[in-house]
């Protein structure tokens, strides 16, 4: 089940960039967060294939969502410039970011590389 974030939540379960200037991952298990917005046609694409990878990866990764549109701020303080875009949290390390909607496939392989 994917989770919604807010600035508020993303600062509390991410990354609190008003406090850290580094990287810091607030988090406990990697995550996946799907930027999108409803009148991205790619992300409408997308979104069902983030929701299969949350259900079948559940207890091991946190998967969130963030509707840019509510979220403008938040979108542009992360530099989110196209749609959908992924970012891969690992537990350790910097995130990886990946923009397009990507096959399942993809996303299982990325999943396997960057955050298991």
């Amino acid at each position: 089940m994917t989770e919604h974030l807010t600035k508020e939540t993303f600062l509390n379960k991410v990354f609190d960039y008003e406090k850290n200037k580094e990287w810091k991952f607030e988090g406990s298990k990697p995550a996946i967060i799907d930027f999108y917005a409803d009148w991205c046609a790619p992300c409408r694409q997308l979104s069902p294939i983030v929701e299969e990878i949350a259900r079948e990866y559940k207890g091991k990764i946190n998967v969130y969502k963030v509707d840019t549109e509510k979220e403008k701020l938040l979108a542009q303080k992360l530099g989110i410039t196209g749609l959908p875009t992924l970012l891969f949290i690992p537990a350790k390390g910097n995130p990886q970011v990946t923009m397009g909607a990507l096959p399942k496939e993809d996303l299982i392989n990325a999943i396997s590389e960057i955050l298991l």
